[in-house]
């Protein structure tokens, strides 16, 4: 069954499968990262979550001390289909704003998915409609 990007459902589907992962590899980059972001123009509105470390979270997060404004299908491109070429034409665009520590951004654009998270974002990306 699939789930629309960033529905209820889909967090509580993303959730079990991160569960069923168990103690997954996350690359030093990540492991304390707290960024969040704020996904504009989806089919329900606007949409805040929260990246920490490699876990979707549904709101923000007051420790961060960063927030990235994305387009919501752009992001969806960015983070479950693992296009960084859309997140570098984004920000040149001026589609992808960023609020607070830049480079907790730039962290991210140049870590690479520990291979037990690139599995966990193939099944989420299986689940996503």
């Amino acid at each position: 069954m699939a789930y629309k990007f960033l529905s209820d459902d889909w967090f509580a589907e993303v959730k079990k499968i991160r569960e069923e992962a168990g103690d997954i590899e996350i690359p030093q980059q990540m492991a304390d990262l707290v960024l969040n972001l704020t996904l504009t123009g989806g089919p329900d509105g606007d949409k805040d979550i929260c990246l920490k470390g490699s876990d979707f979270e549904q709101g923000h997060d007051s420790s961060a001390t960063t927030t990235i404004t994305i387009p919501y299908d752009m992001a969806k491109k960015l983070f479950l289909e693992n296009d960084k070429a859309v997140g570098m034409q984004a920000f040149m665009t001026g589609q992808l704003k960023i609020k607070g520590d830049m480079s907790k951004m730039m962290a991210l654009q140049s870590v690479n998915p520990s291979a037990d998270q690139e599995k966990m974002r193939e099944k989420i990306l299986g689940i996503t409609e």
